[in-house]
């Protein structure tokens, strides 16, 4: 039944659960469309989000005017489950949201300028001295308060934001618009490198200036680890390049870097040579005077002192 008012109708009043189950199914279609699940927004406690990057992403929007008197309106769907589908691009937001229809919300964000990016790398480069923390996946805090500094961060300002929903609402930023921004928020919570995707930048070149930083440093000696710029070059894949400067290992270190094997030579194949063994010679035995044999004597002189005659023909026989 739908109530009449000043000739025309209020339209039916239907469950929020009810509206939840059309919006769910909408965006299970939609997703399937796009070969995808949907990822519905399930804000659980009090707050709208619980990490750092949530949290600032919320900060960033309520400080601007022309957006903030327009987000109290959507935290009750965000909070109730009204966002059935939320997907986070390169440079875009859609998502499915329940209300006394369901509708579709497509918010799109600005890339970030070239030069602002250029310039968040060298500040964060700069701002990471330990290469061990890099290595760990940890950042400092002074990076991540650059990351989201306001006016020159990664969050994008009013004019780099262009939103559009399917409700009848004329406002620029509906509550259901306001609902999607609470939603990116609580997403962010759990996957802030959507935020690079979704500002068309890549975090891998975050890490690649912070890494060649410091490594430079290491190299230089102004790090308290130091390592040789051809093992570095060999972790990391990064073209350090000449440097006239000595290169210092730590002995830590050096202890855990394995010398490099040189490779022999392949000998040629062939069938295998044995080697005969030396055969040593007797030694000679001395020959002692009386075992010379005699030779002043002839054998005829023998033989007659042995009463023989002596072989050959007699004369007159």
């Amino acid at each position: 039944m739908a109530w009449r008012h000043f000739g025309g109708g209020w339209p039916e009043y239907v469950p929020v659960g009810q509206r939840i189950a059309r919006a769910k199914a909408r965006a299970a279609k939609q997703a399937k469309r796009a070969g995808r699940e949907p990822e519905p927004v399930m804000i659980t406690g009090r707050g709208m989000a619980t990490t750092f990057w949530g949290q600032a992403w919320c900060k960033n929007l309520e400080s601007h005017s022309d957006i903030s008197n327009r987000l109290p309106r959507g935290k009750t769907y965000a909070r109730n489950g009204s966002v059935t589908d939320l997907a986070i691009t390169k440079g875009r937001v859609e998502a499915v949201v329940a209300g006394s229809m369901v509708y579709d919300v497509a918010i799109s964000i600005a890339s970030i300028a070239p030069e602002k990016w250029r310039s968040i790398k060298r500040d964060c480069a700069t701002s990471i001295g330990s290469l061990i923390d890099l290595l760990s996946g940890r950042l400092a805090d002074d990076v991540m308060q650059r990351l989201v500094k306001p006016g020159d961060g990664m969050f994008p300002s009013p004019r780099e934001i262009s939103v559009k929903c399917s409700c009848p609402d004329g406002a620029r930023i509906c509550k259901h618009i306001a609902a999607v921004f609470y939603g990116v928020g609580h997403r962010l919570d759990t996957k802030p490198d959507l935020l690079f995707l979704l500002r068309g930048v890549s975090q891998t070149d975050l890490v690649a200036a912070a890494t060649k930083e410091s490594v430079s440093q290491a190299v230089r000696g102004q790090s308290a680890h130091t390592l040789a710029a051809a093992d570095l070059s060999a972790i990391f894949g990064i073209d350090l390049g000449a440097s006239s400067e000595p290169k210092v290992m730590d002995q830590a270190v050096a202890r855990r870097v394995k010398p490099a094997v040189r490779k022999q030579p392949a000998k040629a194949k062939g069938p295998a040579k044995t080697q005969e063994p030396v055969r040593k010679s007797a030694p000679k035995k001395k020959v002692t005077a009386k075992q010379k044999p005699s030779t002043s004597r002839t054998p005829i002189a023998i033989r007659k002192k042995a009463g023989k005659k002596p072989r050959g023909r007699t004369k007159g026989k």
